[in-house]
């Protein structure tokens, strides 16, 4: 029998990327919170996954070591989302990516078992999950599409328009300041791709006037030409994203 009290559902400008309100308590009077500094690890690829996890503040980056040596960043989860999340309903299932936090980062974790008995005794909880989990993977299949689709050039201007629909600032020119910083190594990461590769990339697009960077932070000076020149599809703001 699930034992907490649960949160009314949000109105209107409720961020439908981020886990619901009801889940996010859950983790808050079951979980235990973990803090890690940056550049340590939350899991690694292969192990058990017995733990699911909440982001309270920080960033995680969600990796894949491929065969040729390379990383590939699927994912940057920030607050009030859930990592460990396809352990969940699968037995002796084991974490198929890892895990490390790109800055001090706070986490709740609920034992997956626990977790899974919860969903179990709510439907409400349980419909909710199955929607965050459904958009997961679907930005995680357009996120792909765009790798394979679009190329190099493709596959920078889609982590460019994700970054700017996830971290973006708009200026009083229109311009979109990002604001997250990430070293041009895990830009490479999110597009698979060389850090020289994205180098030469990221200046051609600078020397075009397209965009500029000031300490770290990339400013997004015509985003509508990265759509156009993506063939962008006009996702929802809440699918392009790189979360």
């Amino acid at each position: 029998m699930l034992l907490f009290k649960g949160i009314s559902k949000g109105g209107d400008g409720v961020d439908n990327s981020l886990v619901s309100p009801n889940i996010g308590l859950l983790f808050k009077q079951y979980g235990s919170i973990i803090k890690l500094e940056k550049d340590r690890s939350v899991y690694v690829e292969g192990e058990l996954a017995e733990e699911i996890y909440l982001v309270i503040s920080g960033s995680i980056a969600i990796n894949k070591d491929t065969e040729g040596g390379k990383l590939l960043t699927l994912r940057i989860v920030g607050p009030d989302n859930c990592i460990g999340e396809s352990g969940v309903f699968a037995d002796n299932a084991h974490h198929s990516f890892s895990a490390h936090t790109l800055e001090t980062t706070q986490l709740l974790m609920l034992p997956k078992n626990k977790f899974e008995s919860f969903l179990v005794s709510s439907t409400e909880l349980m419909v909710e999950w199955t929607k965050y989990i459904q958009l997961v993977y679907l930005k995680n299949q357009t996120r792909f599409r765009d790798l394979m689709l679009h190329g190099k050039k493709g596959a920078l201007f889609s982590t460019l328009i994700r970054l700017a629909n996830t971290y973006g600032e708009k200026l009083p020119d229109d311009s979109i300041k990002i604001n997250f910083q990430l070293t041009n190594q895990e830009i490479a990461n999110l597009c698979a791709m060389s850090r020289e590769v994205v180098n030469r990339m990221l200046n051609d697009l600078k020397n075009e006037g397209i965009v500029s960077f000031q300490k770290g932070v990339i400013t997004i000076h015509d985003l509508e030409l990265l759509k156009r020149e993506n063939q962008c599809e006009s996702c929802p703001l809440c699918v392009c994203r790189i979360d």
